[in-house]
C-alpha cells in the first residue's frame, strides 16, 4: 500500500508541476474556448500578479506533495486550488468534473491520512 501511496502522490505532483510550468511557459496548446470560459480566463489574465501566483503554488504544493516528508504541507498548499478547479468545473466546465474530483478526492486522501500532522496547529 505504500507504493501505492507514493506513486499516486508522485503522479499527483507532477500533474501540479506540469501545470504550474504550463502556466510560465505556454506549452501545451489552448482549445478554442466556449465564451463563458473565455470570459473566466480573461478575467484571471486581467490581474497581471494572479497567473504568476497560482503558477509558483501549483509548482510548489507539487513538489511538496512528491516528496513523503513533505506531503502534509503540500496537499494543504494544493487544497484551495483543488476547491477552485472543482468548483470550476462544476459551474462553467461540467465536461472535466470527473477529473476533478478524482484529484479532490486524493488530496483529502492525503490531507486525512496526514492527520496527525495537523493536530498542533488547531490545538
Amino acid at each position: 500500500m505504500k507504493i501505492v501511496k507514493i506513486v499516486i502522490c508522485v503522479l499527483f505532483g507532477l500533474m501540479f508541476i506540469n501545470g504550474g510550468l504550463n502556466k510560465f511557459f505556454n506549452y501545451i496548446p489552448v482549445p478554442e474556448l466556449p465564451a463563458d470560459q473565455l470570459k473566466v480566463m480573461t478575467a484571471m489574465t486581467a490581474i497581471p500578479w494572479l497567473m504568476p501566483l497560482l503558477a509558483t503554488m501549483e509548482i510548489v504544493g507539487g513538489v511538496l506533495i512528491a516528496i513523503p516528508k513533505t506531503r502534509a504541507l503540500g496537499a494543504i498548499v494544493i487544497f484551495p486550488m483543488m476547491v477552485g478547479i472543482v468548483l470550476h468545473h462544476i459551474m462553467v466546465a461540467p465536461e472535466g468534473i470527473i477529473m476533478a474530483a478524482v484529484l479532490f478526492l486524493i488530496n483529502v486522501w492525503v490531507i486525512a491520512d496526514n492527520s496527525s500532522k495537523y493536530k498542533p496547529m488547531v490545538s
